[in-house]
């Protein structure tokens, strides 16, 4: 969901993470991941402008992930 916020391909992805495509496919697929490639993958999709939600922090649904507001400039 992240990645397609970006309009971002799995290279795409992987890339800026620097882990290979198939890692990425293997994360959206649910198979576990170490723990230092999720973070990396994370980080990515952070400095890209995604926000990560925990449960409650939005009025409907559980965990999920929003755009941040553009800066102005």
């Amino acid at each position: 969901m992240a990645r397609a916020a970006l309009d971002w391909t799995v290279r795409e992805l992987a890339a800026k993470a620097g882990v290979h495509r198939n890692t990425i496919a293997r994360i959206e697929a649910g198979e576990a991941s170490h723990g230092p490639t999720l973070a990396a993958v994370q980080r990515a999709l952070e400095d890209a402008g995604i926000i990560f939600l925990s449960a409650g922090e939005q009025r409907i649904g559980g965990p999920g992930v929003r755009l941040r507001e553009p800066e102005e400039t």
